[in-house]
């Protein structure tokens, strides 16, 4: 449609442009006269003409008249679908939401929006956490316009269309695309842009997984391990695949598993479970300390939180999201 537009406008000046030269040629009139003899006479105001015409002037007008309304009739036209059909909102809706990806930090960016992308996009929307998706489909666009989610419709593994969902400041990427292939172009891409990015990528054969790490991926998901592992628990112990079912999509309050990591500015640092106040607080529970690579189940009110351990907790992600706001 934009192209329709631009085509027309090209036209209307073309015929402008002719009707001018025309005048001035065959009547010798001035430019001035010239260009408002053409004006009135493609807009069939139905002013009287400048100085009276010759019949070669004549002639000229009514060619004029047939192609300069036709042109301006066109032009309107594509104006008006222009404006009905929405474009024109769709570009500033599209606008608004450039700037404010523009201005996004600490955010995540989930590449290509199948099944998978979906339901990461569902999962960051639902916890709050700020995020951004990308995918080329028109369709699949179309939709996360619809649900006003902020999106970017281009390859994700560009570095121009990365750059555009302002990965320089983002906290991670996501890289769900179609094939493997693509998406250890993206890890190479993101990797390269920003060396802090956290990149948990999808595969779908076991050897890819290797390859994605030496790429710089951080983590690598093969959905087809996963699922098989999901549907044995699901055989041979499902009170605990119920509870997890019941946790994750209870549509009323959000429960899920969620992390700490404590740093040197970690308001935990030095303390131990009881003084931090972790196991006190309302709307969670203390499932696990990370000390290296050894974790501490169900630890004890004495363990001692040390810069670089993790601290795992289970409950109201809104609470758990209270305290990692929490600084020291």
């Amino acid at each position: 449609m934009i192209k329709r537009l631009i085509t027309a406008l090209i036209l209307l000046v073309i015929v402008i442009e002719i009707g001018t030269i025309g005048y001035i040629l065959i009547e010798k009139w001035g430019a001035v006269d010239s260009l408002y003899m053409t004006i009135i006479t493609i807009a069939t105001v139905g002013y009287m003409e400048v100085n009276p015409l010759s019949q070669a002037g004549r002639i000229f007008t009514i060619f004029l008249i047939i192609f300069g309304i036709s042109t301006l009739t066109f032009g309107i036209s594509t104006f008006t679908a222009f404006l009905v059909e929405g474009e024109l909102s769709e570009i500033l809706r599209r606008k608004k939401m450039e700037k404010v990806i523009s201005g996004l930090k600490e955010h995540y960016i989930v590449c290509g929006m199948g099944r998978i992308g979906r339901h990461i996009i569902d999962e960051l929307y639902k916890t709050k956490r700020l995020c951004v998706a990308i995918d080329k489909n028109e369709e699949a666009c179309r939709r996360l316009a619809e649900e006003e989610r902020l999106f970017i419709k281009g390859d994700a593994t560009s570095s121009s269309v990365l750059k555009s969902a302002n990965i320089a400041y983002a906290k991670g990427v996501f890289c769900s695309l179609p094939t493997d292939a693509e998406n250890l172009l993206l890890v190479l891409t993101a990797r390269g842009i920003n060396p802090l990015l956290k990149i948990v990528a999808r595969a779908g054969e076991d050897e890819s997984e290797e390859k994605m790490m030496r790429a710089g991926a951080d983590g690598v998901v093969l959905p087809e391990f996963i699922g098989g592992l999901r549907m044995a628990s699901a055989m041979v112990r499902p009170e605990a695949v119920t509870f997890l079912d019941k946790m994750l999509k209870d549509q009323e309050a959000v429960y899920r598993v969620e992390d700490i990591f404590v740093d040197a500015d970690s308001v935990f640092a030095g303390k131990t479970l009881r003084t931090s106040g972790l196991m006190e607080r309302k709307g969670f529970s203390v499932a696990a300390v990370r000390k290296g690579g050894r974790y501490i189940f169900n630890p004890s009110g004495d363990e001692r939180i040390e810069i670089g351990d993790a601290v795992i907790l289970i409950g109201e992600s809104e609470s758990i999201r209270e305290v990692k706001a929490v600084k020291g």
